[in-house]
């Protein structure tokens, strides 16, 4: 017995044909169906939704590594030799897919809601494949050289989770209007128990997800400590060239408490400030030098050094993106910048009563100094007057002697260890990378009187996090834009978060239910008015008994001249489309 359903109205849908067209090609009216989706295409929407899941935690990772932009570019010069802004093209890139497949899956969604057949074009089949693979050998690309910054998923988490959380519920909630579709229309009672328990699953597990969110600005804002010092990591590089006087300079305008920079050895015992192991990026040594440009930069002597500029190359390549917004006397000053020694940056800081923290690196073994390198920077501290208490030193080597001569400098680790070693060691102080402690560890640091820096912390939202979390100091590029950050971002009492969370589920509950039943009252009413409008010239197309397409287009044909004769169209404007069918398919009736 045959099982009838609504017939499709032939009457102008251009909605419909754009969202059929666009995603599988189907513009003209007997190219749709109503039929199951095949598993071929099933599969593909898998593969569909698989990418986009894979490519919104790709773009969210590169989103929240804003902070370490200029890491990552620093990597990309040690690897190639040429520095480049490497995070432009793989922004531009992921913008672009993620914002290609999102489309696609709400082309896929408005299919399911109109009851339209899924069947992705090829051409967007292979752009999904391109996607997918391209993001792939992005992650494993990432895994391989920068496998460190996976760590800012899970600390951007403690951010942005209660928030991320709120979003997702909504999204799972409005998503309930399609599911509550698709289970009305359903006929198999099997479909409809999988396709419920489904979504009922994932929205069990969003209302649950906050009992696993931990968040330190979830928080008394009572016990919130004091704000973080801030040290500006060798300098303002932002506003001016690394480790340069005027970068210092502008970092101390901004009012922070310590100094950061890298310290190499000259040929002739100078400790100067270099970054890098080569002269070529931050100076003009392939035109003062050119065939000594590729040698270390520990190989110069401090007057060869002086005569290289120091600050031309940041106008050139402006890595941070920020010339712009410099004055003409900023940069007339920038252009005049030379290679600094460490007692130059050491008699800065200790006019301004500022802490200087540095890290020295050994020369290579050929080196005049390689042997006396810490007796050497010992030296230079002691010469440049600055007092010993304002001097976090850094180096391992010789830490008993260095003790012994220097007394009064703080000892620092940039190694991480136990707050007991650190204290049989007399070490006072630790410097490690944001992603290198957890917060108990921070609590743990604190209690041992450890003060613990954390570098390099430039966004507002690591830095809020961090506060929260305790930290006594943090190293930062951005020293400018911390300033402008005298609270967390966001602070919230634990009652007041949960009030939230639990009037957010009862939200969502009440509005998925409301949603089902109005969808299964709208089709009982659907159903019912079916059943008294009915009409024999209506000609029903979708049947539970499978026909051959030659009776489907005869039935099409009847239904076409039926509603000319009823006046729902030309006779032109209604019968083009099966029309062209035919003649593109060779039948004749």
């Amino acid at each position: 017995m045959v099982k009838h359903q609504p017939l499709q109205v032939y009457e102008r849908q251009l909605c419909l044909s754009c969202i059929t067209g666009i995603y599988g090609c189907r513009w003209k009216r007997y190219q749709r169906s109503h039929d199951d989706t095949t598993k071929w295409e099933l599969l593909w929407s898998l593969i569909l939704l698989l990418t986009f899941c894979l490519l919104l935690v790709w773009f969210y990772f590169w989103w929240e590594a804003h902070n370490d932009y200029s890491e990552f570019n620093w990597f990309l010069y040690n690897r190639s030799g040429e520095w480049s802004d490497g995070t432009v093209p793989i922004l531009a890139t992921t913008a672009a897919g993620f914002t290609y497949i999102a489309f696609l899956i709400v082309l896929a969604l408005c299919h399911v809601a109109l009851g339209q057949q899924l069947n992705l074009h090829w051409l967007h089949k292979i752009g999904v494949t391109a996607a997918l693979l391209t993001t792939i050998i992005g992650v494993i690309s990432v895994n391989q050289t920068w496998a460190q910054e996976w760590d800012v998923i899970p600390i951007s988490l403690q951010a942005t989770g209660p928030f991320l959380h709120i979003g997702a519920l909504a999204a799972v909630t409005a998503l309930s209007w399609i599911v509550a579709g698709q289970v009305t229309r359903a006929e198999k009672m099997m479909f409809q128990v999988v396709v419920v328990l489904l979504y009922v699953s994932v929205l069990l597990a969003l209302y649950v997800v906050p009992l696993h969110i931990t968040s330190p600005c979830i928080m008394d804002p009572a016990t919130l400590k004091p704000r973080p010092a801030v040290i500006g990591h060798q300098g303002a590089p932002m506003l001016a060239p690394e480790n340069t006087i005027w970068s210092f300079q502008r970092a101390l305008q901004m009012n922070v408490t310590g100094l950061e920079a890298d310290v190499a050895i000259s040929m002739d015992g100078v400790p100067f400030l270099m970054r890098d192991f080569t002269l070529r990026r931050t100076t003009d040594v392939e035109k003062v030098f050119p065939d000594r440009q590729m040698d270390e930069a520990s190989l110069f002597n401090w007057t060869d050094l002086q005569q290289l500029n120091a600050g031309r190359w940041f106008l050139k390549d402006d890595p941070f993106w920020t010339v712009n917004t410099l004055l003409q006397r900023e940069k007339e000053r920038i252009a005049n910048q030379t290679v600094c020694s460490l007692e130059q940056l050491l008699e800065l800081a200790s006019y301004h009563n500022s802490t200087v923290v540095f890290r020295l690196r050994r020369p290579p073994p050929k080196h005049p100094c390689y042997d006396s390198w810490i007796n050497d920077t010992l030296q230079a501290v002691q010469q440049s007057g600055v007092p010993q208490s304002l001097v976090m030193w850094t180096p391992d080597d010789n830490r008993a002697q260095v003790r012994q001569l220097a007394p009064d400098l703080i000892q620092t680790s940039v190694v991480k260890r136990s707050p007991q070693v650190l204290e049989q060691s007399g070490i006072s102080s630790l410097l490690l990378r944001y992603n290198q402690v957890s917060r108990e560890e921070i609590r743990n640091f604190s209690e041992a009187h450890i003060n613990l820096t954390l570098y390099t912390v430039n966004e507002p939202w690591l830095y809020s996090v961090l506060w929260c979390s305790g930290v006594s100091s943090v190293s930062s590029e951005a020293p400018h834009v911390l300033l402008k950050v005298p609270y967390p971002i966001w602070l919230m009492r634990p009652n007041v978060y949960c009030l939230a969370w639990v009037s957010a589920d009862l939200i969502s509950f009440a509005v998925v239910i409301g949603i089902f039943i109005f969808q299964n009252y709208h089709m009982i009413r659907y159903r019912m008015s079916g059943m008294r409008s009915y009409n024999p010239e209506q000609i029903m197309l979708n049947a539970a008994v499978r026909r051959s397409s030659g009776d489907i287009n005869v039935m099409k044909e009847k239904l076409i001249f039926s509603e000319v004769r009823n006046g729902v169209g030309s006779a032109e404007e209604l019968y083009g489309d099966s029309y062209d069918y035919y003649a593109n398919q060779g039948i004749s009736q």
